[in-house]
C-alpha cells in the first residue's frame, strides 16, 4: 500500500450530503476483482450523460478539478452497501484524501486499508474547506497526517483527530496483508515447532 505522508494538492468541493457507494462506483463496475482501472468510472452516473459524453457541471469534469487529489464533502460519506471498490476507484481516479463531517463506518474502514486518508472536521471547518476548494484560483490544500493538520491557503491550519493506529499504519503503508508480513519471523518459528511437536498436523 502507498505511504501517506504529506500531500499538496487540488481540492474539489462536492457539497453534496449522502454520497453513498452507489454514486462512488455503481453496481455495473463491481464485476472485478482487480483495484485498477475502476478511476474511469467513478462517479459515472455524474460524471457522464446518458450518451456517455462528459456532463460539463460535474466537478471533477472542469478543468480546475481534473487533477484533485482531495475532495471535501458533505455529512455521511460512502453510506449505502459495504463495497470496497469504492475506495478503489477514488484511489485509482488519484483521490488520496477525503474530508467530511462524518462518514459510514465501513467506508471509512476501507479507506485506511487502501491508503486514503478520511478526515473528520466540524460542519464550520467543512464549510470553510469548501469555499477553498470553490476558488477556482487556489483550491489547493496542503494535509500532514504527522503533524495531523489541514493547511489552507489562507495560511490557517486545522487541526485534526485520528487513531494512533491507523496512522501509523498509513505512513507506513501497511495494509493488513503488510502488518501480517511484519511478524512473518515469529509465523515462520511458530510452524517449524508445530511441525516438529505436532507431525501428523
Amino acid at each position: 500500500m502507498q505511504k501517506f505522508d504529506k500531500l499538496e494538492g487540488v481540492a474539489a468541493p462536492m457539497d453534496i450530503i449522502n454520497i453513498d457507494t452507489d454514486m462512488i462506483i455503481p453496481k455495473q463496475f463491481l464485476k472485478t476483482i482487480k483495484r485498477s482501472g475502476l478511476g474511469k468510472s467513478l462517479f459515472f452516473e455524474m460524471r457522464y450523460t446518458n450518451d456517455g459524453d462528459e456532463n460539463a457541471d460535474f466537478i471533477l469534469n472542469k478543468p480546475s478539478y481534473r487533477s484533485a487529489q482531495i475532495l471535501v464533502a458533505g455529512d455521511n460519506f460512502g453510506c449505502g452497501s459495504s463495497r470496497e471498490h469504492a475506495p478503489w476507484a477514488l484511489l485509482d481516479y488519484g483521490i488520496r484524501c477525503v474530508i467530511s463531517t462524518s462518514f459510514a463506518d465501513i467506508f471509512y474502514n476501507n479507506c485506511f486499508k487502501n491508503g486514503i486518508l478520511p478526515i473528520k472536521v466540524t460542519p464550520e471547518q467543512r464549510d470553510a474547506l469548501l469555499a477553498d476548494a470553490a476558488d477556482i484560483e487556489n483550491p489547493e490544500l496542503k494535509i500532514d497526517l504527522n503533524l495531523q493538520k489541514i493547511s489552507r491557503p489562507n495560511g490557517a491550519t486545522i487541526s485534526f483527530e485520528i487513531d494512533p493506529f491507523r496512522k501509523e499504519c498509513l505512513l507506513n503503508g501497511l495494509d493488513d496483508i503488510g502488518l501480517t508480513l511484519e511478524k512473518s519471523e515469529m509465523i515462520r518459528s511458530y510452524e517449524q515447532k508445530r511441525s516438529s511437536s505436532l507431525p501428523w498436523l
